[in-house]
């Protein structure tokens, strides 16, 4: 299995199928436990799950999303 692939099965094993049940912002203690300065939009999954974005994979700080709705098109970072 090549890498894409890989993540591909991955990422549809956490969210395929899944409802978002909250979205809100990270708070001041939760950006400052991830050691981060700037905080990201979260979403909990039915199941619990939390997901939300990061600057890059390694977890450096909060991420936006895009989206295709027009008006909400960023969900930005919060500093």
């Amino acid at each position: 299995m090549n890498t894409e692939n890989y993540w591909v099965e991955k990422a549809q094993s956490v969210l395929v199928g899944r409802t978002i049940v909250a979205a809100r912002y990270l708070n001041n203690d939760e950006a400052e436990r991830l050691g981060w300065s700037s905080r990201s939009v979260i979403l909990e999954l039915d199941n619990g799950d939390l997901v939300w974005p990061s600057r890059d994979d390694e977890g450096n700080d909060a991420g936006a999303l895009f989206t295709t709705n027009s008006k909400a098109d960023t969900l930005p970072v919060i500093c």
